[in-house]
């Protein structure tokens, strides 16, 4: 009996089936799969994959987009410039080019904390003080962080890394960061877009970047309980794909999945495409342990739910690295979906469409993703359609714009897109598509066939690419986002898209503004709400105060028409001024508390949230 007993809770800790053995090199040692320099693989001032961008020569008409990684690789966009000339102003006049590097000399003399690094030379903890590896984990991927790194640089970067390999280094390290009085940054993906990992320039105590990116296994998998426990530098696609070895998925893919980590997401209460089937990060969570400068916080049991106060969860989903380092995640996990369809409807305008989404909420319809985009959208969406392989492929296009157009009676300039993900067995698929559709053509939608709601899909992947190429043409452009009630989505749209062109005739903008929204997630009471905005900031004296201007004023309005201060994006650094305004000065104070409790040294000292 005693054995049995310890049999069943020597599998509930280590999960039900054993791991497979990870890729090993010549050596026996085990392949990691994120380097550490890694602005070797990705863009040390922009987005993404080195070898992936948009590339113009304007004098020629043509844009493409570079490398084998996306669909959209090696193919050129006939359409693309027109619509940057005519939209943003763009001039082929006009290029700044990036500075091709920040020299070593330029960037700040590390502090250093000589105890710390005898201490740390014990415990065999790799790390390094080398200039550009510092510089690559000082910022995320804010538009002001971009422009800094290709115009000048930063007056704080971190004055060390190190890269832990598991939990046990994490505690020691914060360990010896409270003994000897050092600043300690949790770095994960570095696609943060709220400044949440810039350094606090008033900083002079030594600052640590902590990447967790070297802790990246799948500790095991328990097939029986449908859970994973998983170390937290993990990025997304290494997960979903070591995951997918086992039949499994986890369904999560934020916008970012392929660059962002497992310990990112939770400490900024992600959210991905497929959360209507699959859940946001809270609802996938199942344990989670967090170093702290008093000890490790987590519970004690492995459960789908639990009586016993407030739950512990909720202080470290959104806690922005201000509280610990978040190291090892039990998430729930899914089968592999048999059958995955795409698709897409336009409706004749855009209130249509949310009330198509709305309806779809409301009747409890599950695709995996449902988004509904606006006009400036849809157009621009054209814009990126690649040169057609076929010669029939133009006719077949003239052909459906006639039909819509004239025969059906769609405005162009009004129209706008749903675009559809469903995943699951075959045949509840198919089921769900045609209640979909039925529901579609009840509002005044036309089916737009399953390739242009594929495209629609994977084009996510790409868009965060074309902020570099903008920036060569002196247009800065952002994304932001927020979640509001149903009966207030169409309003706040509109409202906080007059407001930024208010905002920009008072600060004498040469071009309007280009401002687009979507909706991108839904719930039974509300929505989240996408907005994209890109203005051409040539003649402008002070161009990144003037976007920061605008983002703002468009926040006051957000939040003015009942919406949050964030979705999904969280606080960090740039959002700070709206926290007391969303969770009341009570509420601030309870974060407060907690902060001086769990971390009285301020060892986690980011500068974000409560901070």
């Amino acid at each position: 009996m005693a054995a049995e007993r310890i049999s069943t809770i020597y599998r509930h800790i280590n999960g039900s089936n054993k791991m497979r053995d990870r890729p090993r090199d010549k050596h026996g040692e085990e392949e990691p799969n994120v380097p550490k320099r890694r602005q070797e693989v990705v863009k040390w001032n922009g987005w993404g994959y080195k070898d992936s961008q948009f590339v113009a020569d304007l004098d020629q008409n043509v844009i493409h987009f570079t490398g084998t990684r996306y669909p959209l690789g090696n193919k050129k966009l006939p359409l693309f410039q027109l619509w940057a000339e005519t939209v943003l102003g763009v001039s082929k006049d006009y290029y700044c080019k990036s500075q091709a590097e920040i020299k070593n000399e330029v960037l700040p003399t590390p502090l250093t904390n000589k105890d710390f690094l005898e201490d740390l030379k014990i415990v065999n903890i790799s790390y390094t003080d080398e200039p550009q590896d510092r510089l690559f984990r000082s910022h995320g991927q804010t538009m002001r962080e971009i422009f800094m790194l290709r115009e000048g640089t930063f007056n704080r970067i971190p004055d060390l890394v190190v890269w832990p390999t598991s939990h046990d280094d994490v505690v020691e390290v914060v360990k010896m960061a409270n003994k000897h009085n050092v600043v300690i940054i949790p770095f994960g993906g570095g696609t943060s877009v709220s400044g949440a990992l810039e350094c606090p320039e008033e900083e002079r105590r030594m600052i640590v970047s902590l990447d967790t990116t070297q802790m990246n296994k799948i500790l095991w998998v328990d097939k029986k309980n449908h859970t994973a426990h998983i170390e937290a530098g993990i990025l997304g696609k290494d997960l979903e794909s070591k995951l997918a070895e086992y039949g499994f998925c986890t369904g999560h893919e934020p916008d970012s999945a392929e660059f962002s980590s497992l310990g990112g997401w939770v400490a900024t209460r992600a959210s991905g495409m497929k959360r209507n089937i699959y859940g946001n990060i809270e609802d996938m969570l199942v344990h989670v342990r967090m170093v702290t400068s008093q000890g490790v916080v987590e519970k004690n049991c492995q459960v789908p739910r639990i009586s016993c106060g407030p739950d512990i969860h909720h202080f470290i989903l959104g806690s922005e690295g201000t509280l610990g380092v978040i190291t090892e995640v039990t998430l729930m996990i899914h089968p592999l979906p048999e059958y995955k369809r795409y698709g897409s409807i336009i409706f004749p305008e855009f209130d249509a469409g949310v009330s198509y989404m709305r309806e779809v909420a409301k009747q409890a319809l599950k695709p995996a993703s449902v988004r509904l985009m606006d006009n400036e959208q849809f157009i621009f969406g054209q814009a990126l359609k690649p040169e057609a392989e076929s010669l029939l492929t133009p006719f077949v296009d003239v052909l459906k714009k006639f039909y819509v157009t004239r025969v059906k009676g769609f405005d162009i300039t009004r129209m706008c897109v749903v675009t559809l993900l469903l995943e699951g067995k075959k045949e509840d698929v198919e089921s769900l598509e045609k209640k979909l559709m039925f529901l579609g053509n009840k509002y005044g939608g036309l089916s737009a066939g399953e390739e242009n709601g594929k495209r629609g899909y994977l084009l996510t992947y790409v868009i965060a690419y074309i902020r570099d190429l903008a920036f060569d043409y002196g247009v800065f452009a952002e994304s932001f986002e927020t979640s509001v009630p149903w009966d207030r989505v169409l309003d706040l749209c509109r409202n906080v898209r007059d407001r930024i062109l208010r905002e920009a005739e008072v600060h004498g903008l040469p071009y309007q503004p280009f401002i687009s929204y979507r909706v991108t997630q839904t719930y039974d009471v509300g929505a989240c709400i996408y907005f994209y905005m890109g203005i051409n900031t040539r003649g402008l004296p002070d161009p990144i105060h003037v976007y920061e201007e605008l983002e703002a004023a468009a926040r006051d309005e957000i939040l003015a028409c009942g919406g949050s201060v964030s979705h999904h994006h969280g606080i960090g650094k740039i959002r700070k001024r709206w926290l007391k305004q969303s969770v009341s000065g009570v509420g601030l104070g309870m974060m407060r508390a907690v902060k001086e409790y769990v971390d009285p040294n301020n060892v986690f000292a980011n500068g974000n949230l409560m901070i």
